[in-house]
């Protein structure tokens, strides 16, 4: 399967990084829509998020070691196919509850999609290049950012936000199509043996769970910033519909860039540490610039806020994700992946129904960006323990390379 990593593959792992979601940038963008037509709050609005990233908290794990065992179409039918049904789901859902239950089906399509993406890039790259790989596909969820911020709010002024819900399962039904026919032969996946499972019994080093705390508290942050920059941008700025939707398209082009060029750095042998350093103070400028244009009005504070958080927190995953290719075997990819997609996800939980509940309940978005600025610089922290590992997984460029 090495003979097969091209462009096309890769395009491939780029959809699916970016198919699981597109249901929730959806939503945030034709977010003022939504509240009106099912007449609920802004908390409720962020429990919508939230419950679509606990269900992928709560099953990234067993996804995880699914990814390890079942055939990368099935799991790119998981992705594709699960987030089609949820959109549908939501387009015609007759009230909050019901959509409550359209997001909740589209968390497992998230939730396998790292580990999906990993194991084929861990049997399909060579070594030298799967940093570069991991910042391209990466980029598919702010690929899938900008796709999202554009195309929903331009269909929801022709067909509504449900009207919009459909035109995508359309575009996801397509990518299905050409990734099921694009992606390669697979070997037949060895039956486990009794080395394999003392394998997976044992934990996981604690580079792991550093990285997956990092995942939590950088994911908390930003999907809060990702589910409300387009409605904070309106209602604190004064911008239209589509121009707040062009925020989260800015913020999706720069993380587009961001996690290219963040891979392309691990590849040149800069340790991951390091780089989570550099991102963490970043992410900690971009909310501090976000929380002064809502106190000023200032667009021109806004659109530097969102070029820092594009640029910093929306990288985060390349790093992460590249770091745990470095720390465990090629056979524990899947579950090492799922880990800390377990922490990323439960921060992607809670952070917009934590700013959706001090948006509410504070009147303004002030105590929102106080906290996301706390919690970045809780992944300073976390950047130093890590880094206090010691160079020995971080220095090596060769992705893949099981840990010391």
């Amino acid at each position: 399967m090495r003979s097969t990593a091209g462009p096309g593959l890769l395009f491939v792992l780029v959809c699916a990084m970016g198919a699981g979601p597109m249901m929730n940038y959806g939503l945030s963008a034709t977010s003022t829509l939504i509240m009106a037509d099912l007449g609920i709050s802004e908390a409720q609005f962020g429990v919508l998020a939230a419950t679509c990233f606990a269900g992928a908290a709560v099953s990234s794990m067993w996804l995880g070691r699914l990814s390890d065992r079942i055939s990368a179409r099935s799991q790119l039918l998981i992705i594709f196919g699960g987030t089609a049904l949820a959109l549908g789901f939501a387009a015609v859902s007759g009230n909050y509850f019901w959509l409550l239950a359209a997001v909740l089906l589209s968390g497992p399509a998230q939730a396998i999609s790292n580990p999906t993406t990993n194991r084929i890039i861990i049997r399909a790259v060579e070594p030298g290049k799967r940093p570069g790989w991991m910042g391209i596909k990466q980029s598919g969820v702010q690929a899938s950012q900008l796709f999202s911020s554009l195309f929903f709010p331009a269909a929801a002024l022709v067909a509504g936000w449900r009207g919009a819900a459909v035109g995508a399962v359309v575009v996801l039904f397509l990518l299905l199509a050409y990734a099921w026919f694009r992606l390669p032969p697979e070997p037949r996946l060895a039956a486990p043996q009794a080395s394999g499972r003392r394998t997976a019994d044992r934990k996981f080093p604690g580079s792991v769970w550093l990285l997956a705390a990092f995942a939590l508290f950088s994911g908390a942050g930003m999907q809060a910033t990702n589910v409300y920059l387009p409605l904070f941008a309106q209602r604190e700025i004064g911008f239209s519909l589509l121009m707040g939707g062009v925020t989260a398209a800015v913020a999706g082009v720069v993380g587009v860039t961001s996690r290219v060029l963040w891979g392309r750095r691990m590849a040149d042998g800069v340790r991951a540490s390091t780089l989570l350093l550099i991102l963490a103070a970043g992410a900690v400028c971009g909310a501090a610039l976000l929380l002064a244009a809502g106190q000023t009005g200032a667009s021109a504070l806004l659109w530097s806020g969102v070029v820092f958080h594009g640029a910093s927190v929306l990288g985060v995953n390349v790093v992460v994700m590249a770091g745990v290719l470095r720390e465990v075997p090629p056979e524990r990819v899947g579950s090492a992946s799922g880990a800390v997609s377990l922490g990323m996800y439960s921060g992607f939980a809670l952070g917009p129904l934590a700013m959706g509940l001090l948006l509410q309940y504070s009147g303004g978005f002030l105590a929102g960006w106080l906290s996301i600025g706390a919690a970045y610089l809780i992944c300073g922290g976390i950047g130093l323990a890590y880094r206090r590992r010691g160079p020995k997984r971080d220095g090596s460029a060769v992705v893949g390379t099981p840990g010391k």
